[in-house]
């Protein structure tokens, strides 16, 4: 008998989906696993939870923590009061700790479902223990997650935190002020005297890097009921439509 060589169709060849050359595979497949399960689990639309992961309930910024908490709980509890047949608002954060587990359990706490786009970092950040499992996801690539917080937001609420919190903030801040999100995405800045020391929003308008108008693209919070008011306010209640529903970039007219 002679022996033939033993050979793998390509997308079974974990070596081959592990090189340079697959990369591309790699990236596409962290956009369509998430829009399949978000297809499957009805999907419609969220609101993105942004903050550190550093906020525990215990630390000397724990008041932080709780009032996440709460706000996702609110959130949730007015989404699920919705008549739809899709999964309205979901609460979706980046899935790790402090903020973002705060809010998972939130929404977990009112009995809805909860996002966790997860990513793998050097320091490694496990998924917390509130996400819905069906979606909890795990990226590699920043730009492929980010793409996702984008992806069905219909608001924002951003908790104090450091780089990744101020990049995820600037990102989607950036995508309306270029219109390259063509629906507004009301954005919540919670903690007005964290943001204002942080970031001198009158300096960036006084030396024209921004017009004033821009700093209309975000409002502030306090408290959970005042946040949750800006974003039942902000948001424009469209019916249910097939899932996912895509934030469509403008394209230039000819």
């Amino acid at each position: 008998m002679i022996d033939r060589p033993h050979s793998l169709l390509a997308y079974k060849n974990e070596q081959f989906l592990d090189s340079e050359a697959a990369r591309p595979l790699r990236i596409l497949a962290e956009y369509l696993g998430p829009m399949h399960a978000f297809q499957h689990e009805r999907i419609r639309d969220t609101i993105v939870f942004f903050g550190s992961a550093r906020l525990t309930s215990a630390g000397p910024l724990g008041h932080y923590y709780d009032q996440a908490r709460e706000l996702a709980r609110l959130v949730t509890t007015w989404s699920e009061s919705l008549p739809s047949e899709a999964c309205r608002y979901v609460v979706c954060t980046g899935g790790g700790g402090g903020i973002m587990e705060a809010a998972n359990r939130g929404a977990s706490e009112a009995g809805g479902k909860t996002i966790g786009l997860n990513i793998g970092l050097p320091h490694e950040q496990l998924p917390n223990a509130y996400i819905t499992p069906q979606l909890a996801f795990e990226f590699h690539y920043f730009f492929m997650r980010k793409l996702w917080f984008a992806h069905l937001a219909r608001a924002m609420v951003v908790f104090p935190g450091g780089f990744g919190t101020l990049d995820e903030m600037i990102e989607i801040l950036t995508l309306m002020q270029t219109r390259k999100i063509d629906r507004h995405i009301p954005v919540v800045l919670y903690g007005s005297s964290y943001w204002n020391e942080i970031v001198n929003f009158e300096a960036l308008v006084r030396h024209r890097m921004i017009d004033r108008e821009d700093l209309a693209l975000f409002q502030f919070a306090d408290d959970p009921a005042t946040a949750l008011r800006l974003l039942q306010a902000g948001i424009e209640i469209e019916p249910d439509q097939a899932t996912p529903a895509i934030a469509h970039s403008q394209t230039p007219q000819s």
